[in-house]
């Protein structure tokens, strides 16, 4: 049966125990290769989170194959190589133990265990994993899973109780597959047991020697001849390895003198980057399935300021609390969604309820009065208390809604900035906080970088998802630097608890003001939209909702989500970046830098293409070993066969 996936698969080109590989061709019909785990290995935990690492682990170490898309959280998890990459789905596999074969190839075996998924076959380690992909806990994660199935011959001491065979293997508490991708967890196996040799039994007497007699049979030989061949021959080899060692010295002082030093994955980032907000590489394992989806996706992320000012009145009397109009801010994070410069956030961030509003303003209000000395901080939430249920929050006139604006910031964002480079947006639409909790903003630049939404499926309890948005370390609110911050989380559980909308629940978040941001699965699509969990964890933005809710928002409204040309362009280049052609990534991502459009992560991903490309011109030319050592054998072999002609000739002479 076919895999599932955003591809046309063609062809099945190899298969093993545990899954098989595939041609495909994707949407510009470029040919790929497909590595698919199946079977019972795809539904065993311990196997999916190998197959992740494999994955990870081949791309991370240096020449390795480097996938350009994977769904780790699939069915049947998958990755995708370029079909130029030879023979990266074979290393994948055999990293797990697993060699292929031909499709066409009946299994090898017992046909009564063909079906059954077999205990890892260990696979030998891989040395040229970075040191810095190991946990801080000193504990590697292993890349070959656990298996449910014992196999014959497997000890009785390395099958725990529920059945399924250690053997020095990880058991089903592995970590989650993001966790894996953002600690860059090497995948380590340990080297084949040989088989236990067969019993020897008892030895066979041996045969009665009729001609067996005590009489001495065998007769003194004579003196041996002067071995002078056997020291010319010594002579000979002493001059082929000494011949072969000064080719060796020579080879490796040259080499010394030429080369230079090996670089790392991590080597080919830049030393000094543009003023990106956001450098995807510092918050993942470099090249891994997670830094390509911040890449991907952080160019149309926004920092959302909202902008309030009105008037707070005694709701019986009608009488100002204060004179003086009171102005507050909310702050949160948001996704442009086309280009025509529509922004998708929190609703209660651009447009709280009118309770929302006058809470916060009451508080805003109140820290004037501490400041005055006209109240303590100590009084400061009574004080809030005893008149929120009797105040109104108006325009100027007490009829009107105060008034609000709303900012936007891409990349690196400064708080109370309203000039340069914030961009003025109105908000068009919004939606209830039981009913998703949105609002859509229109601002006045369009063409900005855009995000792509994904599908709402790969929101399942279990799953892992990376989530980001903005976030801040300033102790001071009023100007405080914004940048985006992500992590990888686990979802949890399914929550219908707030509104009509089901919404997600996560196992972290990433700050107060993340709410707005996105979800994403390992493609970079956004899934789904962080918003407050009003039901626990203290209000944190540990809530999600489904990326169909927000499609909904934007159908009523008449907007269509979409990339723009350079947006397209932008992922074409990181393509060719984690693919390892650096001649078009340089070329694309400079377009799009050059574009204008405030993608800063291009122009960081252009030079880092660019920073790679040096290093490749700067290594050495091809190794002049093979030359240096034939020359040192020849000329030994000469000598050795002069030898023997003298030899010969001797021997000859004697007769």
């Amino acid at each position: 049966m076919q895999p599932e996936g955003p591809y046309r698969f063609t062809e099945a080109s190899g298969v093993c125990q545990v899954g098989s590989v595939w041609w495909a061709v994707d949407g510009q019909d470029r040919l790929l290769t497909i590595a698919v785990l199946e079977g019972a290995a795809a539904a065993d935990r311990p196997w999916r989170e190998a197959f992740t690492n494999a994955a990870d682990t081949l791309a991370q170490t240096p020449g390795g194959p480097r996938y350009v898309n994977a769904d780790f959280a699939a069915a049947r998890p998958w990755v995708a190589y370029p079909a130029e990459v030879e023979n990266a789905a074979d290393k994948l596999f055999g990293l797990l133990g697993m060699p292929l074969r031909s499709p066409h190839l009946e299994p090898v075996g017992d046909p009564a265990t063909r079906g059954a998924t077999p205990a890892p076959t260990p696979a030998t380690p891989t040395s040229a994993v970075p040191a810095s992909a190991v946990p801080a806990s000193g504990q590697p994660a292993s890349g070959v899973p656990t298996s449910g199935v014992p196999v014959s011959g497997t000890p009785s001491s390395a099958v725990p109780a529920s059945g399924a065979p250690v053997s020095g293997m990880p058991g089903s508490g592995a970590p989650p597959v993001w966790a894996a991708h953002a600690t860059g967890s090497p995948v380590v196996a340990t080297a084949p047991a040989e088989p236990p040799a067969a019993h020897p039994g008892f030895a066979d007497p041996p045969p009665h020697d009729p001609f067996a007699s005590p009489a001495r049979r065998i007769q003194p030989s004579p003196p041996p001849r002067p071995r002078t061949g056997l020291r010319l021959g010594v002579a000979a080899l002493a001059l082929v390895v000494l011949a072969a060692g000064g080719g060796l010295a020579a080879w490796a002082v040259t080499r010394g003198a030429d080369a230079p030093s090996p670089a790392g994955p991590a080597g080919a980032f830049p030393t000094v980057t543009p003023a990106a907000g956001f450098r995807p590489w510092s918050q993942a394992a470099p090249y891994s399935a997670q830094e390509r989806a911040l890449a991907t996706a952080a160019p149309g992320l926004v920092f959302v300021e909202a902008v309030f000012n009105g008037y707070l009145r005694d709701g019986r009397t009608g009488a100002l609390l204060n004179p003086t109009p009171v102005t507050f801010q909310r702050r949160c994070s948001g996704f442009v969604v086309d280009p025509a410069g529509h922004v998708l956030t929190n609703g209660q961030c651009v447009a709280p309820d009118e309770p929302v509003a006058r809470e916060r303003a009451l508080y805003t209000l109140g820290r004037i009065l501490v400041a005055g000395k006209k109240l303590t901080s100590g009084e400061l939430d009574g004080w809030v208390r005893s008149r929120t249920a009797g105040t109104r929050f108006t325009g100027k006139e007490p009829d009107r809604p105060p008034s609000s604006q709303v900012f936007v910031q891409l990349n690196q964002a400064t708080g109370g900035l309203t000039g340069t480079p914030a961009i003025a947006g109105e908000v068009v639409r919004t939606r209830a906080a039981d009913a998703g909790d949105l609002a859509l903003v229109r601002v006045a630049r369009p063409d900005l970088p855009a995000v792509e939404l994904g599908d709402a499926a790969a929101l399942t309890p279990g799953g892992v998802v990376a989530v980001a948005g903005y976030h801040t370390v300033d102790a001071d609110f009023r100007d405080a630097t914004y940048t985006l911050r992500s992590k990888t989380v686990q979802v949890t559980a399914t929550d219908t608890g707030q509104g009509p909308v089901p919404l997600f629940r996560i196992g972290d978040d990433i700050g107060i003001y993340s709410h707005g941001g996105v979800a994403l699965d390992p493609a970079g699509r956004v899934v789904g939209v962080l918003t407050n969990d009003r039901s626990g964890a203290g209000g944190a933005n540990r809530a999600v909702v489904p990326v169909t809710a927000a499609r909904e928002l934007l159908a009523e409204a008449g907007v269509t989500p979409a990339l723009g040309d350079a947006d397209r362009l932008y992922r074409r280049g990181l393509d060719a970046y984690f693919t390892g052609r650096d001649d078009t990534a340089v070329s694309q991502l400079d377009a799009v830098a050059r574009g204008g459009n405030g993608n800063e992560l291009a122009e960081a991903y252009r030079q880092s293409a660019a920073d790679r490309q040096q290093l490749t011109a700067a290594a050495p030319e091809q190794s002049n070993l093979p030359t240096v050592l034939f020359s040192g054998l020849g000329g030994a072999l000469l000598a050795a066969l002069a030898i023997g002609v003298v030899l010969l000739a001797r021997r000859r002479s004697r007769r």
